[in-house]
């Protein structure tokens, strides 16, 4: 019994219509007869020419450069594992400066008219999978999602599904109570339907294939949503005109903006995504085409592709077997383009949101699960009848964590060997001088490498706050042009004093995995936890301690003062990690600091989305009340 009557099951849920849904063998090759001809737009390849060439060409150069400057007295083994090491950072951020060169320029060329024609009427499902997650939230975005739909002129049929895997009685009760308010609420024409499984066998990929398997067959797409996912109705509509029009298109990916952050930690990373990632997402949906990626939410499927063709095995590595695929989009987005399916980015489909975590540790504990997910795709590297560039996305998933350890070494080996032979750490408490040893170095060319290279990093903030003069959010939308620069500026200070700390993070996330570590699958703290001093300082041991360090080992003259950035980062880990949980919305002035679109001048469905979350909670936690007394 709920707060408006009984509910009874085949009420929560329409007749089941199954849909075979087989288990795919990665050994072998595989094609949807289902699948037409696809072929990519001729000019594929000159992009792809023109993004890789030169991250290729600027890398050779270094790494002819560095050589040379080793050889000089002989090149050792362990120097030329230094500069293997020089070279693999370097590639991945000269990769990320002409990806978003090629986004640029592909964002200032004429764009294709739309379709003339009405798109064929279309059954789509919204599925939303929530594990614990805050009710209100969750069916405040549903509610305001379903009503913009049905505010808006399209020939479209949409069901709105939440595949409940909570388990946490309190909030199962939860979120039956806010099932029966929207659905007593809304009007009888909106589907709106909820289940929970009563086994939550394999998380997310069990829950969207016992609907898959249920009831996928009576709707043509669906479109996948995390709980935090918020989609305007013309963005839905959008897709799915999209994918009517395309029968190659077995998924087609939007780029979600980030909202709702009001902390230090979250307003960096929703500015962030913001000015830097729309062109970063341009360049990268227009060297993939159809072979393109999945991000696990707020993107279109073909019910019947996914069905044929995307079925996930379980995995044998060297550490267990039978294991769960954790990152389980990579590797959808690679069977369903290794059976004859199209997978595409349309970054420039506006309204798609998700949230962010709000601190520094919340980001850090689910980065170490996403970590765990993509350095587990390298087993999958050598399977049948993917695509190169599916490969690829697989691979530059994992060497997104792997780079990490990489610079960490490099800045090892820079602290040991210090100022040269003999201002060096081995030397202070040996005696001895390392058999390597960086070469002379003024102050002139040890300016210029870090100039280089602080270049390269912030090269895409500068050409993604270019491109968004072209087709971004207008400035008084940013809050004017002195707040913008104010926000630009202040970002690319924070960002610095976390990349630190972050890499460190991620050092240790990689080594969690490595010793074959199980991270708990747990909700994201959307709103942010709180943590106490002990806590924080446990959590940032590691980083503070190695600060500390480097600092010492400064003040002592054996460590190059080049490092002071990184090491004043690290020591200062947990003042930082707490200042990240700082509430930006508590003062007038502070509220606009970081600011995007989202905060100056939010979307209606974004307005809509809060309104129904603060009427659904008043209404949830007023009847707890009652029920308590």
């Amino acid at each position: 019994m709920t707060a408006h009557g009984p509910i009874t099951r085949m009420q929560m849920m329409p007749p089941e219509q199954a849909l075979a849904f087989p288990v795919q063998d990665l050994s072998s090759d595989y094609r949807d007869g289902a699948a037409p001809d696809l072929s990519n737009d001729p000019s594929t390849r000159l992009w792809r020419l023109a993004t890789f060439l030169p991250a290729i060409i600027t890398t050779s150069g270094l790494i002819a450069a560095f050589t040379d400057w080793f050889a000089m007295g002989g090149l050792s083994v362990f120097e030329g594992l230094l500069i293997a090491l020089i070279a693999c950072t370097f590639f991945w951020i000269s990769l990320s400066v002409s990806t978003v060169t090629v986004g640029l320029v592909n964002m200032m060329r004429p764009r294709r008219a739309a379709q003339d024609k009405p798109a064929p009427a279309q059954d789509v499902a919204l599925l939303v999978p929530v594990y614990n997650e805050v009710p209100w939230d969750v069916f405040g975005n549903a509610c305001a999602m379903l009503e913009e739909l049905d505010r808006t002129q399209h020939p479209h049929s949409y069901t709105l599904f939440i595949l409940s895997d909570t388990r946490d009685e309190v909030i199962a009760e939860q979120e039956l109570r806010a099932f029966a308010m929207l659905r007593a609420n809304l009007p009888d024409h909106i589907a709106l339907h909820y289940r929970r499984r009563v086994d939550n066998i394999d998380r997310k990929v069990g829950n969207l294939a016992d609907w898959v398997q249920r009831w996928g067959g009576g709707y043509d797409a669906m479109l996948v949503l995390d709980a935090d996912s918020l989609m305007s109705g013309q963005a839905i509509i959008t897709l799915t005109d999209e994918m009517a029009h395309d029968p190659s298109a077995g998924l087609i990916q939007s780029f979600p903006q980030l909202f709702g952050a009001e902390t230090l930690f979250g307003r960096v990373q929703q500015f962030s995504s913001t000015i830097y990632g729309a062109a970063l997402a341009e360049g990268l949906a227009r060297w993939a085409d159809h072979e393109g990626n999945y991000w696990g939410h707020n993107a279109i499927i073909r019910t019947a592709a996914f069905a044929s063709c995307a079925g996930l095995p379980r995995l044998d590595t060297f550490r267990s077997k039978g294991a769960l695929i954790l990152s389980h989009d990579f590797v959808e987005a690679g069977l369903l383009r290794r059976a004859g399916w199209g997978v595409r980015f349309m970054p420039q489909v506006k309204g798609s949101y998700e949230e962010v975590p709000a601190t520094l540790i919340d980001y850090v504990l689910r980065d170490r699960r996403w970590c765990q997910g993509n350095l587990q795709h390298l087993n999958i590297l050598g399977s049948k009848g993917f695509h190169p560039v599916t490969r690829f996305h697989l691979f530059h998933g994992a060497m997104g964590y792997l780079l990490s350890p990489a610079w960490f070494a490099l800045l090892t080996v820079w602290a040991l060997i210090g100022k040269g032979e003999e201002a060096n750490v081995i030397r202070y408490f040996t005696g001895e001088n390392p058999q390597v040893a960086w070469p002379e170095m003024g102050h002139v060319s040890n300016l210029a490498i870090l100039v280089f290279m602080y270049g390269m990093l912030l090269a895409p903030k500068f050409l993604g706050a270019a491109a968004l003069l072209r087709s971004g959010p207008s400035l008084r939308d940013l809050g004017g042009a002195g707040q913008f620069v104010l926000s630009f500026v202040t970002e690319i200070i924070v960002s610095v004093l976390y990349a630190p700390i972050l890499m460190v993070q991620q050092t240790i996330a990689v080594a969690r995995t490595w010793i074959g570590f199980k991270e708990t699958w747990t909700p994201q703290a959307r709103q942010g936890g709180r943590y106490g001093f002990s806590t924080v300082l446990k959590f940032h041991a590691l980083e503070t301690v190695a600060g500390v360090l480097l600092v010492a080992g400064m003040s002592e003259g054996i460590i190059t003062l080049w490092l002071l950035p990184i090491a004043v980062s690290l020591a200062l880990a947990v003042p930082l990690s707490m200042l990240s949980g700082a509430k930006l919305t508590r003062f007038k002035w502070t509220s606009r600091q970081l600011g995007t679109a989202e905060v100056f001048n939010a979307p209606a469905i974004i307005q809509s989305a809060k309104r129904e979350r603060s009427r659904i909670r008043l209404v949830l936690e007023k009847t707890d009340h009652v029920a308590a007394e």
